[in-house]
C-alpha cells in the first residue's frame, strides 16, 4: 500500500505540474497561442494522465492485481476514486483557481445524470466525435453569460476494461453494450478569446 500512495502521489504530482505549465499559457492572446493550439496541449495532458490513471492505477490494482477497488463512494469504502470522479476533482481545482480555461467530462450516455451535454456546442461536439469514432475533434466559438468562448470536444474513449466493465454494468447506465475502444463520451475544454 506504501508504494502504490508514493505512485499515486506521483501521478498527481506529474499532473499538477504539468497543467500548472500550461496554465501559465491560458492568456492565448497575449502570449500569441492560438485557442486550439493552447486546447490542443490541454487536452494531450488531461487524456495522458487520465490513461496513466486508468490502466496504471484503477486497472491494474482493482482488476489485474485486485489490491484495492474502485468505487463511486470511494470515501466511505475506502477505494480508489472511479477514473471520471479522479477526472472531476481536477476540474473543479482548476475551475477554482481562475485558470484562464474550463475542462468537463460529458457524454450523450452518462452514468452520472451531471455529465449530459448542456449547450449546443457540447451536443453537436459530442454527437460529431461518437460518429467519428474519436478519430476527429469538434472546434467552435460559443457565447455563454455574454462572454465568447472557444470551445473544443474531443473523444472520450474506453481505454482498459474497467472502464467497459463500470459502464456496462452500472444501476444507472443508459447503455450496455460499450467495448473497448469504443467512444464514451467527450472532454469538453472552453477558453474564453476576445
Amino acid at each position: 500500500m506504501k508504494s502504490f500512495t508514493k505512485v499515486f502521489a506521483g501521478i498527481l504530482l506529474a499532473s499538477g505540474a504539468t497543467l500548472a505549465l500550461l496554465t501559465g499559457c491560458s492568456k492565448a492572446k497575449a502570449t500569441g497561442i492560438a485557442p486550439k493550439q493552447m486546447a490542443d496541449a490541454l487536452h494531450s495532458v488531461l487524456e495522458s494522465d487520465r490513461t496513466v490513471y486508468t490502466k496504471m492505477v484503477v486497472n491494474r490494482l482493482q482488476n489485474e492485481e485486485k489490491v484495492i477497488k474502485a468505487s463511486e463512494h470511494w470515501k466511505d469504502d475506502k477505494a480508489l476514486p472511479l477514473p471520471a470522479q479522479m477526472f472531476r476533482m481536477g476540474a473543479e481545482m482548476v475551475q477554482a483557481k481562475n485558470a484562464g480555461f474550463t475542462y468537463s467530462l460529458l457524454s450523450k450516455w452518462p452514468v452520472n445524470k451531471q455529465n449530459v451535454p448542456k449547450t449546443d456546442a457540447e451536443k453537436a461536439g459530442l454527437d460529431f466525435v461518437a460518429q467519428n469514432e474519436g478519430t476527429e475533434n469538434y472546434y467552435t466559438e460559443e457565447v455563454l453569460g455574454g462572454k465568447k468562448y472557444f470551445t473544443a470536444v474531443y473523444a472520450d474513449t474506453a481505454v482498459a476494461p474497467a472502464c467497459v466493465k463500470c459502464h456496462n454494468e452500472h444501476k444507472d447506465t443508459p447503455r450496455t453494450d460499450f467495448k473497448l475502444g469504443d467512444v464514451m463520451g467527450g472532454v469538453v475544454i472552453r477558453i474564453p478569446v476576445e
